[in-house]
């Protein structure tokens, strides 16, 4: 079993890195031969989409890719290939991270067609999960935002299953910084209460999710298929 997990957060040691460190560990519990790679966008130099258009032209090589060549083209291609795809982003301005987006156009658009009903060009429909790490507490969740970007990834693959963690703690030592809208004990006791039931939850869907995905691969060995569903 094959599990990408791309973390569209800067901090490589954060709540975002811990949450997909709790999936991966949750994975590996269920089923140990899991294979999980984590791919920090952040070490990777690349740019969003830069409509060229290339992955619509008429029996071009290119149909259905993304003709850019660079340091994403090889993060892309193990995208693709996973048996569970997790795209993991703190959110900023009320939406994913920049390199999130970008990695997000550069996979989406080339797989959402123009043909008829806007098929889906992904032969391997994989299952896919969201996870959000972010400043507020979940009524402030932006959910039509996350809503529109897990409609794109639900049409080209399958819709995700979502876990967040909502009212993060940001800084180690809060007396650094010029905070007046947060009050840091009311976020460190969520942080000492909440956070743990959170990483359990991206825990469990790790196990869940290993568990569904080595019951597809069971199935359609017995169907002598040789693509996910």
């Amino acid at each position: 079993m094959n599990i990408v997990i791309i973390n569209g957060s800067p901090r490589k040691d954060g709540n975002t890195a811990l949450m997909c460190q709790a999936f991966a560990d949750g994975a590996i519990s269920q089923r140990h031969d899991a294979t999980v790679e984590t791919v920090n966008l952040y070490e990777a130099e690349f740019k969003g989409c830069r409509s060229c258009f290339a992955c619509k032209l008429k029996d071009a090589p290119s149909y259905g890719k993304c003709a850019v060549k660079d340091n994403l083209s090889p993060i892309l291609e193990k995208a693709l290939k996973a048996d569970i795809l997790v795209l993991a982003s703190p959110i900023y301005l009320m939406d994913v991270s920049g390199v999130c987006k970008s990695f997000l156009e550069r996979l989406l658009f080339p797989l959402a067609s123009y043909e008829a009903g806007y098929k889906s060009l992904a032969t391997n429909r994989m299952l896919t999960v969201t996870i959000y790490t972010m400043n507020v507490p979940k009524e402030m969740c932006p959910e039509q935002v996350l809503a529109n970007a897990e409609h794109f990834i639900g049409h080209v693959f399958r819709k995700p299953r979502r876990v967040c963690a909502y009212n993060t703690y940001q800084f180690r030592d809060y007396s650094k910084y010029k905070v007046e809208v947060f009050d840091e004990r009311q976020k460190r006791r969520y942080h000492d209460e909440m956070f743990p039931l959170e990483l359990k939850e991206a825990f469990d869907l790790g196990r869940e999710l290993a568990l569904a995905a080595e019951a597809e691969k069971s199935d359609c060995r017995h169907r002598s298929c040789d693509e996910n569903p």
